[in-house]
């Protein structure tokens, strides 16, 4: 790509409001990961018996494993939030960026 071009492309504002809109949604999302993790780590140090504790009388599963599995499924949940958004809205936006940047 050439500088004409990539200078172009910095001064669109199109890409500008781009750049932001992802920022915005990686750190959002990033935030919540790290709360879920963080949270989870916490309530480890400062509550083990709710976690330790059985999901029922009769059951050997504690509530802690169903917290940690769900964590881990927000957290792949989250990810398919960004690339999803990421292939529907972003791309397409990027694609006119450079078409109009080549012009």
């Amino acid at each position: 790509m050439s500088l004409l071009i990539a200078s172009n492309i910095q001064k669109n504002p199109k890409y500008l409001e781009l750049v932001h809109r992802r920022n915005a949604l990686g750190w959002t999302l990033s935030a919540i990961v790290c709360v879920l993790y963080f949270g989870f780590t916490l309530m480890i140090a400062y509550t083990p018996d709710i976690l330790t504790a059985p999901i029922a009388a009769d059951s050997v599963i504690p509530v802690g494993m169903l917290l940690g599995v769900g964590i881990i499924a927000a957290s792949c949940v989250l990810t398919g939030i960004y690339v999803f958004k990421a292939n529907s809205t972003f791309d397409p936006i990027v694609e006119e960026i450079v078409r109009e940047a080549s012009k």
